[in-house]
């Protein structure tokens, strides 16, 4: 029986998608639900697993461009008629011999790549005395999409930027003194993007405009009165941005916990194309990479994005004494279309607000303490 593969949908309004890896071999033994492709679309990675045990043929090469629907592999599943010893047996061969296949198909690989350096190498020392050269790549599906995404903001959004600086102290105090007991009750760690999340929703109610956007036709306003915050994360890949739905409502456990799960399943390529669409305001954080002040690029459609930086120790001037203080840089890069300038300062100073006095303004008390987290 020969069984027919073909490219699944990865989401709604997605029509082709590009072969990234072929994870085993032609007249390859595998098998029922072992992961044989990876495939990119315009929104992330997804793997292809056998749908059947047998024998496997590709029908296509990595690299290639193929419409949802198109035939990606066949599976012979005829050898199951055979003995079951004689199976197990065959299947250990196989294996040993994918084993060495890969280890030889390896070594050939690395002898071509440094052939082909070797050989870039001795045509450009013709051609230049300090013996540059390079490499062509192509660009992934996921890359090229994220390409067009940027140069869409810029030609499409007047994008403004504002700034301003944020006193860490509270922050880090409440972080390093309930760290160990949210941890050993929690189960995850206590970080920033909490207090950060907490500090958008508040700022999203009392500036709303900025937890707006304009539709299609650039002739409506469309004004959400719900919180479905995009954080920003890092993966092998490109940085994606998963959303956290109906954030207001959670707790900063549950935050931390749904922030964790992204970055996992990010990291593995197993995120889903429902858990990135959406959202209304993106939150991004270059300090992890050591950023100390950036003009981070709308997401869009949406109207803004906050832009958190690392902490560094600054001299500030406190009641004309000058105090050393750890700070972090904000950055609020805002479609002027619909969000002034007004507004635009007001919402940074709120969350500048929330994170020096966390304990008023996203705790209530300090009774609630021990409670809260």
């Amino acid at each position: 029986m020969i069984l027919e593969i073909k490219v699944p949908s990865p989401g709604e309004s997605i029509t082709e998608v590009e072969i990234s890896s072929l994870l085993v071999n032609n007249g390859d033994f595998v098998k029922k639900n072992q992961v044989i492709a990876e495939i990119d679309s315009d929104k992330a990675t997804l793997e292809i697993c056998a749908e059947a045990s047998g024998r496997l043929f590709f029908k296509a090469k990595k690299g290639d461009t193929l419409k949802v629907g198109e035939l990606l592999c066949i599976i012979d599943t005829s050898f199951l008629k055979k003995e079951e010893n004689f199976l197990k047996e065959e299947i250990l061969k196989e294996e040993k011999k994918e084993e060495n296949f890969l280890k030889e198909e390896k070594k050939e690989e690395k002898k071509e790549e440094k052939k082909e350096e070797n050989l870039l190498k001795k045509k450009n020392k013709l051609k230049n005395k300090f013996n540059r050269f390079f490499i062509v790549k192509k660009l992934t599906k996921l890359r090229q999409t994220i390409s067009e995404k940027l140069v869409e903001v810029k030609n499409k959004t007047a994008m403004l930027t504002t700034f301003n600086e944020v006193d860490m102290r509270n922050i880090l105090y409440l972080k390093n003194k309930y760290k160990f007991s949210f941890k050993e009750k929690h189960g995850v760690k206590l970080g920033f993007m909490a207090f950060f999340v907490k500090s958008c929703i508040r700022a999203l109610k009392n500036y709303p405009d900025i937890n707006s956007m304009i539709d299609d036709k650039g002739k409506n306003k469309i004004c959400f009165k719900y919180f479905d915050i995009n954080i920003a994360v890092a993966g092998p890949k490109g940085l994606l941005v998963p959303v956290i739905r109906n954030a207001d409502t959670l707790s900063f456990r549950e935050i931390e916990k749904t922030i964790k799960n992204f970055s996992l399943k990010i990291k593995n390529s197993t995120i889903s194309i429902d858990e990135m669409i959406g959202g209304t305001f993106t939150i991004t954080n270059g300090g992890i990479f050591g950023s100390m002040l950036s003009t981070p690029i709308i997401n869009p459609p949406q109207s803004a994005i906050l832009g958190m930086h690392s902490i560094v120790e600054r001299p500030i001037v406190k009641l004309g004494k000058i105090k050393v203080i750890p700070i972090m840089y904000l950055a609020l890069s805002y479609d002027h279309r619909i969000i002034d300038g007004k507004e635009a300062v007001g919402f940074l100073f709120s969350i500048k607000e929330s994170i020096e006095n966390p304990i008023k303004f996203l705790i209530g008390s300090k009774e609630n303490l021990n409670n809260f987290f």
